[in-house]
């Protein structure tokens, strides 16, 4: 069952104006639109709404947080992980602060001496940990390359790409007995190469055969091409390799 704006605000603890905005700039969009006007959020909008707030609460801006849950590589339940694992840091944090205030009051009160760097213990704004860290995990440069071209893109066009994605993935792993080299592997293996320069910024073959390497290089990556099938991260890093290294051949 779908909620209305007012009754997701209420919900969360947001305001209406701040969903219309999140609306507005594609970060959170909700499933319908009435014929009356009426916003209606989905389970799964709602999930998206969650892991937003958590972003914020960790220090990101929206921007950033769109150009995170738009990319490819993206994982809701690595990202609750990775997002758990970011607020206990900042507890521990905050905890520190709390200690350095009361050794700070009992210091002022002639109770105890703190020296310079005790009185600044647990104080630090010179960069966003949490944002590095998602940043190190999600990738920077790609992440940014591929959301200059997602954020134009409508929901159904975004859809088409995710279901040709799929098809691609799906028809690689039916080849994966086959040699990375064999013909009909590396007409498969072309498709995945045009489909990403066509849709997410140029490869070159350098960068096409790097990817390739990060499938096998990354975990995360490795787990998520093999639930496709078994072995095919690393089939598709041969292919991928074998593929480049011919098109530099006959250029």
């Amino acid at each position: 069952m779908c909620l209305k704006v007012k009754e997701v605000a209420d919900l969360v603890g947001v305001s209406i104006r701040t969903l219309h905005h999140y609306d507005e700039i594609g970060l959170l969009v909700p499933k319908e639109i009435t014929e009356s006007g009426y916003r209606l959020y989905s389970e799964e909008n709602l999930e998206t709404l969650q892991q937003i707030l958590f972003f914020k609460e960790l220090g990101f801006s929206l921007k950033e947080i769109k150009k995170i849950m738009n990319s490819p590589t993206f994982d809701r339940q690595k990202a609750l992980i990775l997002q758990r694992e970011m607020l206990m840091e900042k507890r521990a944090r905050v905890d520190q602060m709390i200690t350095t205030i009361d050794k700070t009051i009992k210091h002022m009160e002639g109770e105890i001496e703190m020296t310079n760097k005790e009185k600044f213990e647990g104080i630090d704004f010179r960069h966003n940990q949490y944002e590095q860290e998602a940043r190190k995990r999600w990738g920077d440069k790609s992440v940014d390359e591929t959301n200059t071209k997602i954020e134009k893109m409508s929901q159904n066009e975004r859809q088409d790409i995710a279901h040709k994605w799929d098809v691609i993935f799906k028809q690689l792993a039916t080849l994966r007995n086959q040699s990375p080299n064999s013909q009909q592997v590396q007409e498969a293996i072309k498709e995945w190469y045009n489909f990403l320069n066509e849709n997410f910024g140029t490869y070159s073959l350098d960068a096409f055969k790097g990817l390739g390497q990060l499938y096998i290089e990354d975990e995360r990556f490795m787990k998520n091409i093999d639930k496709y099938g078994e072995g095919l991260a690393t089939f598709m890093s041969e292919a991928m390799d074998f593929f480049s290294g011919n098109q530099k051949k006959q250029r």
